[in-house]
């Protein structure tokens, strides 16, 4: 359950949390017309600060363009407003959701005569897959629902509609025992899990689908792979097949909720020595190292919400 926060941001202004609401004939609500994002907030030595702020903002601007979603707010003007809702609501670490909708206006498939309205809220978020997953893993299971496939829905965009596809990856994974799993695109490769991109380590290098596979373009995942050549880690952009998770010596989960999560075992199959591998660990302590000011701020990745307080080390 969400703990409710005081305020959340409605179309330029702050409302308590309890009036944010929206009528059951709201286009959204039928036919599943949003685009949204998920950022994470962290605590560090000079206070909160907010992830990627701006590659997320742009992405659900690209998102709703795809959706031909007029959302009436410039990228500064969102990202502002995420900023000034973390210091209204006193969080100092947070998970951010902003969401624009089609509301309430018209019924039927064409959406175009519904007015968009746009939401953003802030909570208190833990660990997605779990505190002890950072270091022991998860295991998970290849999904019998295939990824959306190319030209059925984009991709590209993180859009509502396309959550009905992970909320099937993911149900079926839960219901069989497992913390997650992992769809195959079209053509039977490696795609995503439900709600985080994949990574393949054998022989010291680390293979992730590209995007043409189905995948969403996930900001944790670009931070893989710019963490990967700092580090002089090699990483390729290619198609997985099924078998080579089975003969992996580490697989690992990226995403704004999971971060970054070793996957011990896939259907049952050990991966490596069944925990996180040494891969795994030196992409999450550089990673937990910059997000949380222990470590120069090198990539500009973090958002002050106190502009006064300096970010991160000296």
């Amino acid at each position: 359950m969400l703990t409710p926060t005081e305020k959340i941001w409605h179309n330029g202004r702050f409302i308590p949390w309890d009036e944010a609401k929206i009528h059951v004939l709201s286009h959204v609500v039928s036919y599943g017309s949003s685009v949204f994002e998920g950022i994470r907030c962290y605590a560090t030595s000079g206070g909160p600060a907010i992830f990627r702020l701006r590659e997320h903002v742009r992405r659900m601007l690209d998102s709703a363009k795809i959706y031909r979603m007029e959302l009436g707010y410039t990228l500064d003007q969102l990202a502002d407003a995420m900023v000034e809702l973390v210091r209204v609501n006193r969080m100092p670490s947070c998970y951010i959701r902003p969401i624009a909708i089609r509301a309430y206006g018209d019924i039927g498939v064409n959406p175009m005569r519904n007015p968009v309205s746009v939401y953003v809220a802030c909570w208190e978020w833990g660990k997605y897959l779990g505190e002890e997953a950072l270091a022991e893993g998860v295991d998970v299971c290849v999904a019998s629902w295939t990824r959306i496939a190319p030209n059925t829905l984009p991709a590209l965009a993180k859009a509502g509609a396309n959550y009905m596809n992970s909320q099937l990856i993911k149900m079926e994974a839960l219901t069989n025992g497992y913390s997650e799993g992992i769809a195959l695109d079209q053509a039977g490769y490696v795609s995503e899990g439900s709600g985080e991109n994949i990574f393949v380590v054998r022989d010291g290098k680390i293979h992730t689908p590209p995007l043409g596979a189905s995948v969403l373009p996930g900001i944790t995942r670009d931070s893989v792979l710019k963490l990967a050549s700092d580090l002089g880690i090699p990483l390729v952009e290619t198609i997985v097949p099924r078998e080579m998770l089975y003969i992996a010596d580490e697989v690992f989960f990226s995403g704004t909720a999971a971060e970054i999560t070793p996957i011990r075992s896939v259907d049952r199959i050990q991966i490596g020595k069944g925990r996180r591998g040494p891969v795994a660990e030196r992409l999450q302590k550089e990673f937990f190292a910059i997000i949380h000011g222990q470590k120069q701020d090198r990539h500009g990745w973090l958002t002050a919400v106190h502009a006064e307080q300096p970010v991160g080390v000296k």
